[in-house]
């Protein structure tokens, strides 16, 4: 399977609604922590 951002981007979410699921109070810093990822990855692709 052939791993691109849209899988990854699904992966991620699945991940983290597990662990929100599993550990509510990690809401706020895995939402931190997607933002700063997707930042970063779009000042990295330009």
């Amino acid at each position: 399977m052939y791993i691109n951002l849209h899988n990854m981007q699904a992966i991620i979410a699945l991940a983290c609604g597990v662990l929100i699921l599993i550990m509510p109070k990690l809401l706020n810093y895995i939402v931190a922590l997607y933002l700063i990822i997707l930042g970063v990855m779009g000042i990295v692709r330009f």
